[in-house]
């Protein structure tokens, strides 16, 4: 990569083309072409180059932590760009000529910060290149996979979008998705992983509600980022690589302070416990006000149960990939 890669291209101002005069041609309203109205500034986001570019400096003052905090959702650590980034307020070739000056001066967060934009590029590579992936796995073995299916599929899925699968991080990430159009990186990972391998169930499917609810939605990176969870993508995560919810959630939340703020009902029990609730003795769970079942639900699956089921429903891609090759 060189400063001429990263350089600002010329570009000459624009003008919209007057309106015209008919008396028919009036400007639609939003509702009128299929639009709701968008609650942005309820959630804290500044539309347009001004806000995006102030965005951007803030950012420039925490970047060379970016490396460190970006996986705790509790903290300040993203760029918070994803929005921007999706309806062109921000230049990337401006944020990644700063990301390359910076990774340049030593700063690892920069570095860290500049492989993400990398890797949004790499996605958006992937899909114009290989379409298919909008519907299928990039890697065709894994379409052989036999995913869930049914009244309780569907009910385990309504669990899991609703946040009441009784994992505290999951349910916690799914809510700060239903109530803000957003989810921190770490916990995209985390939430997809849970629903295909825990639940048993469909990329596709998370894909979709994602596509719904998220306000920085961008086809080639959310589908980019399913398929990396569900292994079936351009250099995905191993299928034998299936995220611990009880673990990520001690080891990125350690303190629940994420999980404090979206499933308050659970914010009396111990750091210990808020992590796994159905795991805290019977007098923790009455003091803290939780029954279990009533206030937060029980687990839906038990991990270990369902990480061995998903091993066995991944056998099908060795079989179908040697089969291919034979």
């Amino acid at each position: 990569m060189s400063d001429r890669q990263l350089s600002a291209w010329p570009i000459e101002p624009q003008a919209l083309a007057d309106r015209p005069k008919s008396a028919l041609a009036r400007v639609p309203t939003l509702a009128e072409i299929g639009f709701e109205p968008t609650n942005l500034r309820e959630l804290g986001i500044t539309p347009g180059e001004r806000a995006g570019g102030a965005l951007f400096e803030s950012f420039l003052g925490r970047i060379d932590a970016y490396d460190e905090q970006r996986n705790f959702p509790a903290v300040k650590g993203p760029s918070y760009l994803g929005v921007h980034l999706r309806f062109g307020t921000v230049s990337i070739r401006a944020l990644a000529s700063q990301g390359w000056r910076r990774q340049a001066e030593g700063s690892a967060g920069a570095a860290t910060w500049l492989s993400e934009l990398i890797w949004r590029d790499f996605y958006a590579q992937i899909l114009a290149n290989f379409p298919h992936v909008a519907q299928r796995s990039f890697k065709p073995e894994y379409d052989a996979i036999e995913w869930e299916s049914g009244a309780q599929a569907q009910a385990a899925f309504e669990a899991w979008c609703q946040g009441r699968t009784g994992y505290p991080l999951v349910d916690a990430a799914m809510a700060q998705l239903n109530t803000s159009g957003y989810m921190h990186n770490r916990l995209r990972m985390v939430a997809a992983c849970f629903l295909i391998k825990d639940l048993g169930i469909d990329w596709r499917w998370g894909e979709r509600y994602f596509a719904q609810q998220l306000n920085d939605f961008d086809l080639a990176s959310n589908n980019g980022g399913w398929q990396w969870a569900s292994s079936s993508g351009c250099d995905a995560q191993p299928y034998f690589r299936i995220f611990n919810p009880v673990s990520q959630s001690e080891k990125f939340d350690a303190r629940g302070k994420f999980i404090r703020r979206y499933l308050p009902q659970l914010a009396a029990l111990s750091d210990r416990a808020i992590h796994a609730p159905w795991q805290a003795a019977p007098l923790e769970l009455a003091a803290a006000g939780v029954k279990l079942g009533q206030h937060y639900p029980e687990p839906l699956v038990a991990h270990d149960q369902a990480r061995a089921r998903t091993l066995a429903r991944y056998a099908v891609v060795k079989k179908t990939a040697a089969g291919s090759t034979a």
